[in-house]
């Protein structure tokens, strides 16, 4: 058994899947089932139970996820710790993000940073903002980019922005021929809405129930696409991040109308476990992602973080020496 090992078996649980699980790896799905068939044997116990779909852990599997988990964690560190220290590039940074942050945002920077740092490589994961928090918590991701970030006793924030909340309409709706309107304008509305146990709809909704505004909710999704979409097709209006609908507007697909108050921002920030060790060049790349996200805000967007967004550079992570 070697790390290797350790690393496929634990990919392979992460994402369900023996295929997804052997590319992350850059092995074949048939390696990455003899790899765990190996491992089985070695330790003369069963560790997946094949025959659910999709697959389930074992007790004896479960106990090993947890225990390679923590020994790749460690063994990750210590590499960390060694390259900083000889000042040397490589490596892979994880990154698990919101799916509202965009593609093209991520994509910008990942570019710009691999220019930079060509011996470096990024891994980048879309996930629902709960699966991002326990990606980052269970060391499957070396940072995490979500909205409305919280900090806890196992995770630090490092702000990246802050994000305009306007009215979407259909193009060409009656209220896109305002400049701006007050949130009382949406009293009685259609109302497309993101999931309730979602922070930015628990934040719209207190502002709509703090100046005594009801819409009618008919329909609610977990994403910014999926809302857009129905908005286009005429089922409602919204509340969304200025910057995830400047395409759609400029396509006029879309109508974005600032709130004249109240005045809703959308914080965005990245998460990453306490006591975390990281190199240069992940630090680098999260400057350099703050930088990239300040600057996809385009026209119509503040940057409303204590009167303005964070400029590329002005936040450093300082590295922690991994838990002893």
């Amino acid at each position: 058994m070697n790390t290797e090992t350790f690393r496929i078996f634990c990919d392979v649980i992460h994402y369900q899947s023996f295929s997804r699980g052997a590319e992350a790896n850059n092995i074949s799905q048939s390696a990455a089932t003899q790899s765990v068939h190996r491992l089985e044997k070695q330790l003369g116990a069963r560790l997946i139970d094949r025959s659910k779909r999709p697959f389930s852990l074992t007790p004896e599997g479960k106990i090993c996820y947890e225990g390679f988990r923590e020994i790749l964690e460690t063994y990750d560190a210590v590499v960390t710790r060694v390259r900083a220290s000889s000042e040397r590039g490589g490596g892979t940074i994880r990154v698990a993000a919101i799916y509202s942050v965009g593609l093209h945002d991520m994509s910008k920077c990942m570019r710009e940073f691999m220019t930079e740092e060509p011996q470096t490589k990024i891994r980048l994961e879309f996930l629902h903002p709960d699966k991002v928090y326990q990606a980052v918590l269970n060391s499957e991701a070396d940072v995490g980019i979500v909205s409305y970030p919280t900090s806890s006793a196992d995770l630090n924030v490092v702000p990246l922005r802050s994000e305009e909340m306007v009215v979407v309409t259909p193009y060409g709706h009656d209220l896109s021929r305002e400049r701006s309107i007050p949130i009382e304008a949406l009293e009685g509305l259609d109302y497309v809405a993101f999931d309730r146990e979602l922070p930015i709809r628990r934040e719209t909704d207190r502002h709509m129930r703090q100046r005594g505004v009801k819409v009618n909710v008919v329909t609610e999704f977990d994403n910014i696409e999926t809302i857009k979409q129905a908005i286009e097709v005429g089922m409602g209006v919204s509340i969304l991040p200025g910057p995830s609908v400047l395409d759609d507007v400029a396509a006029r697909k879309l109508s974005a109308i600032p709130l004249s108050s109240p005045k809703i921002v959308r914080p965005i920030g990245v998460i990453y476990r306490r006591r975390k060790f990281f190199t240069a060049a992940t630090t680098r790349f999260i400057e350099m992602l703050g930088g990239a996200l300040v600057r996809s805000n385009g026209v119509g967007v503040e940057n409303v973080e204590n009167g303005k967004g964070p400029k590329e550079g002005a936040f450093q992570i300082e590295p922690r020496p991994a838990a002893q």
